[in-house]
């Protein structure tokens, strides 16, 4: 099973979605109360996925990214804060103090994963943010390259440029996504930021859709088999918006090949009215008034928000029969973010409605995950076959020296580091990091053995023996070095 990290969790969104496709969760960091009251309420109550996820609360300014367990993590996922790019914020940007892209970019630069996935609001990709979406696309792609304290972005952005492709560790691709065309009941523009380590020598080209807006209409006014299926009556014709596309969808002998859009009639199926359980209650007091609108029942919701102050309620409400309004539940809500029902929410209506405004839709989360690990997949295959990257089997250099393709990638960013600026980044974390893999290289020496037992002759017995010998004498004493140095640099309390 293929591995991962997240930092900005939430309420779970994107990590439900990941986990959904087929990644195990090594850690994931979330800071907000609320939220993490949330997974820890999940948690307890063994709802599936929640109840293994290795969580914890705190600042991700303060995470040690290298002391994750594990040699060469498959993923990095997140969604940093997207109020500072947020159309309905206030466009601080890089400015705001909630701008986390350069704590992603720190876990991306310490894991060294062989991808990642981050979210973020479409803003990210208005010119007024286009040179600070340069630098974090630069800056993932030679992640090793960190700003310094008193450089400006601008003067970062340059170096980074200047150091030219060959530097570059990562291919980076910008997608601008809409996540009802990936099957979630909103019609949730987002920007997603992706890579793929280059010398795995694979290929990251954007995801295709798997639902469609002309599906939708096709199944609603061709072939009416929307209305048959919630068995309903057809009303007497598309909206004015509509009617251009179906006209032309009319004049096609077959549907187009993609799932239909979802709509909240399907997101809501078998809910029934309000009550009050699990979550299933709303405030009164919705009403209309201009740019402050619900969502029709058979569209796809408006993206549900977080609001800079507050939750806004016109994107969280619906448009009954009537053409009345009401608010959404948090259960409905829930519904259109792809939650279960028995995933429950801890808090009031807004708090919660807050937690799910700020979700990534897991249906979109499953198809990006889903996504990356076919790319993944296919790259490691040509990998093990032969194709371009280093050996992902243990190397022994010079006196019994040992350490895997992760740890020759940190000590390669680390001298590029050392180089640059004059300082060495070997801490005592990262000291008892290489301390706790020691089993790890003995377990690879046995891997060793066996293929050398397997080349028929190319290495003799005695050969073998001797060299067995000689790192049987190394490890102990390679464990008791590292173990020194980490106790040195470990600062006095």
């Amino acid at each position: 099973m293929m591995q991962s990290v997240e930092l900005f969790s939430g309420c779970g969104g994107l990590a439900l979605g990941i986990a959904r496709a087929g990644f195990e969760h090594v850690r994931l960091v979330e800071w907000d109360e609320a939220a993490c009251a949330t997974l820890a309420h999940n948690q307890r109550r063994g709802v599936m996925y929640a109840r293994d996820w290795p969580f914890s609360q705190g600042d991700v300014r303060l995470v040690d990214w290298m002391a994750i367990p594990g040699d060469d993590l498959d993923l990095v996922t997140g969604g940093p804060p997207c109020q500072p790019f947020s159309i309905g914020g206030k466009h601080a940007g890089k400015s705001d103090a909630r701008d986390m892209w350069p704590e992603a970019v720190r876990a991306v630069r310490e894991v060294q994963p062989k991808a990642f996935i981050f979210e973020n609001v479409r803003g990210l990709a208005r010119p007024a943010f286009a040179e600070y979406l340069t630098w974090i696309t630069t800056n993932l792609s030679v992640p090793s390259s960190a700003r310094y304290d008193d450089e400006t972005h601008a003067h970062h952005l340059g170096r980074m440029m200047r150091q030219g492709i060959a530097a570059r560790k990562y291919d980076v691709l910008v997608l601008k996504v809409n996540a009802a065309d990936y099957g979630a009941a909103q019609k949730r523009h987002r920007v997603i930021v992706a890579g793929l380590r280059r010398d795995l020598g694979g290929k990251i080209a954007p995801p295709i859709p798997t639902h469609s807006r002309e599906r939708l209409l096709w199944d609603q006014w061709i072939s009416g088999d929307y209305w048959t299926r919630h068995g309903i009556h057809a009303p007497s014709g598309p909206k004015t918006a509509d009617r251009r596309m179906v006209n032309t969808l009319s004049t096609r002998l077959n549907a187009p090949p993609e799932a239909p859009w979802r709509t909240v009639r399907d997101a809501l199926v078998g809910l029934g009215e309000p009550n009050g359980d699990n979550d299933h209650g709303h405030p009164d007091g919705a009403r209309v008034y201009p740019g402050h609108t619900g969502s029709p029942l058979d569209e796809p919701a408006k993206a549900l928000k977080a609001g800079d102050h507050g939750v806004p309620g016109g994107e969280n409400m619906m448009v009954r029969h009537d053409g009345s309004v009401r608010y959404f539940t948090v259960r409905e809500a829930a519904r259109l973010q792809g939650f279960p029902d028995e995933w429950g929410f801890v808090g009031s209506w807004s708090g919660n409605m807050r937690q799910l405004g700020n979700a990534v839709p897991t249906e979109l989360a499953n198809a990006l995950g889903r996504w990356i690990s076919d790319i993944i997949g296919a790259a490691s295959l040509a990998w093990g076959k032969g194709a371009r990257g280093p050996s992902r089997h243990l190397h022994v250099v010079g006196l019994g020296r040992a350490h895997n393709a992760r740890d020759e990638r940190r000590q390669h960013a680390r001298a590029e580091t050392r180089e640059e600026t004059g300082m060495d980044v070997m801490d005592s974390s990262f000291g008892e990091a290489m301390a706790r893999r020691m089993d790890s290289i003995q377990e690879a020496v046995h891997g060793l053995q066996e293929r050398a037992e397997a080349m028929e002759g190319a290495v003799s017995a005695n050969q073998w023996e001797a060299f067995r010998a000689s790192l049987g004498r190394d490890l102990p004493e390679i464990r008791r070095l590292v173990k020194d140095a980490a106790a040195q640099m470990r600062p006095a309390t």
